[in-house]
């Protein structure tokens, strides 16, 4: 393995407002030769991520902040290539949440996990069988508990997270409603997803006035990803007992400083409503419940992903910074390597 180049991407420094390419570094280094119970991992797909934002901030969050000349760190699906680890053998697959952003990472095998190629392409190990699907999970059905006939409104919904939420909720019988920054995006929500009805923030000229046509019974359960001013209009809609999942706030991640804006206590107070943020990771002890289902779902058909993929290790830094260009439609993935 010495003579292996492994391309990695340091976090060089930390952003003022919106990433871009100086908050990075690349560098090369050799492979190194794995000791007893580790396994060398190649990669195939890199996940980027919006949370990742949050963790190039000094600021306290609920995930330990990145630390400047580190690797920088997120989810990978890769292929063992060599091991002294009893538990994975050379050829299998394995998805990983703490990674480097690197051609080759080394694991001592306590952080990984292995992957099933016949269940579904690799690659959903990272949105739909992985941590977005959990999300979109947990977040709805724990948290949400939509009920038959109810309106459900997904703020983001064309990502990783928000295409699930709403499929989910499809299935569960409700008017689902979803709210994205393109027309391609829309068209895809209730042409390909079945969606009810879908709203373009970007273009619309009064958001409040487009949900109160799209939700004429008002809104029962609302999936945040976004908040700001798209969540300020989703608030003057809500039902009585109605349920608030905060799940993302991608809108404010680039912001110094938090946008003013309504506040929602009056609403939550007059309805008898309930708000609630999470991270995925408050439910792991349920992993393997979602992950089942979601597989038996994604099997039969009853739910379907999408992947925008950027080809090449090079391109991983472009593809990071088109989240918050809004570039993706679906889960945004680096293909680094061929399976």
């Amino acid at each position: 393995m010495r003579n292996l180049v492994n391309r990695k991407i340091l976090f060089a420094s930390r952003p003022m407002g919106i990433p871009d390419k100086s908050n990075f570094e690349m560098i090369e280094e050799r492979v190194p030769e794995i000791k007893e119970g580790e396994v060398l991992i190649r990669t195939l797909y890199l996940s980027v991520d919006p949370y990742m934002r949050g963790r190039m901030s000094n600021a306290i969050s609920y995930a330990k902040p990145y630390d400047v000349g580190e690797p920088f760190l997120g989810g990978l699906v890769g292929k063992v290539v060599a091991s002294k680890n009893s538990r994975f053998q050379e050829g299998e697959f394995i998805e990983g949440g703490r990674l480097n952003w690197a051609d080759y990472n080394v694991s001592d095998g306590s952080a990984i996990r292995r992957i099933n190629p016949e269940l579904a392409p690799v690659s959903t190990a990272l949105h739909v069988l992985g941590m977005p699907g959990l999300t979109a999970y947990f977040g709805l059905l724990h948290i949400g508990q939509p009920k038959q006939g109810e309106t459900v409104v997904v703020s983001g919904a064309s990502g990783a997270v928000g295409m699930i939420v709403g499929q989910i909720a499809k299935l569960n019988g409700c008017r689902v409603v979803g709210i994205a920054g393109a027309d391609e995006k829309c068209s895809y929500l209730t042409e390909e997803l079945g969606f009810d009805a879908a709203i373009n923030y970007k273009t619309t000229e009064n958001l409040e006035n487009a949900l109160k046509t799209a939700c004429p019974d008002g809104v029962d359960v609302y999936f945040d990803n976004v908040g700001g001013v798209v969540s300020d209009a989703v608030m003057t809609m809500i039902n009585f007992q109605s349920r608030i999942i905060i799940c993302g706030q991608i809108s404010q991640y680039n912001l110094e400083n938090p946008e003013p804006g309504p506040r929602v206590a009056g609403h939550l107070l007059r309805s008898s409503s309930t708000m609630k943020g999470f991270i995925v990771t408050d439910y792991a002890e349920h992993n393997k419940e979602g992950l089942t289902q979601l597989s038996q779902w994604l099997t039969e058909g009853k739910i379907q992903s999408r992947e925008n993929v950027v080809m090449g290790f090079e391109n991983t830094i472009e593809a990071f910074l088109g989240l918050f260009r809004g570039d993706n439609i679906g889960k945004q993935l680096v293909k680094v390597s061929e399976e």
